[in-house]
């Protein structure tokens, strides 16, 4: 494992007797799916039991149907995320304009990521503009099916989670995923 996140992570689940896969993985399936080998992709759970929401008013999947939505789950303090940081920037300032919305899951790793006045100074001194949301109970955490940070789930247009990665890297198959989700046409809304 090349990385603390990775390391942090593999010494909880050996401590916990549980098998970790890798931190780099990436898949156009979801975890959930991906576990039983299915090669189908799954409705994105609804964000669940947020707190304060930084740089925009609180957001819903369902709200965001017709839209690209980059799910990415950090944590302040965690180098990794850190490093990940300027490729998830980049492409909301990118790709906002052609209909990407980018939700950063502020999911604390460590008690004192959990105020929100800490996370606020952080979004201000590493210059996040998009949407951040605190999950200090870890509730959307959960509902992902979630184990790294960093985390990054694409969601399409229809709402359905259609490619993930865990950890640093593959910026570039992410960026193509990306811009092949927002070439796609918006589903049609029934009604």
């Amino acid at each position: 494992m090349k990385n603390s996140t990775c390391l942090r992570l593999a010494a909880g689940a050996f401590l916990g007797g549980a098998l970790l896969a890798g931190c780099s993985a990436a898949s156009d399936v979801p975890p959930t799916e991906a576990a039983k080998g299915a090669a189908t992709v799954s409705q994105a759970p609804e964000f669940q039991g947020l707190g304060t929401w930084f740089n925009s008013p609180p957001l819903t999947l369902e709200g965001l149907r017709g839209k690209v939505v980059l799910v990415d789950f950090w944590t302040f303090d965690c180098i990794n995320c850190l490093n990940h940081l300027p490729a998830v920037k980049e492409w909301h300032r990118k790709y906002k304009d052609q209909g990407l919305v980018v939700v950063g899951i502020h999911t604390p790793e460590f008690p004192f990521e959990k105020p929100a006045d800490n996370v606020r100074k952080a979004i201000e001194r590493l210059g996040i503009e998009h949407a951040v949301a605190q999950d200090n109970g870890y509730q959307t955490w959960k509902a992902f099916h979630n184990q790294y940070w960093p985390a990054t789930y694409l969601i399409d247009k229809s709402g359905r989670i259609v490619y993930r990665h865990f950890g640093e890297g593959r910026y570039q198959a992410t960026e193509r995923k990306l811009q092949e989700l927002l070439a796609a046409p918006a589903p049609a809304r029934a009604g």
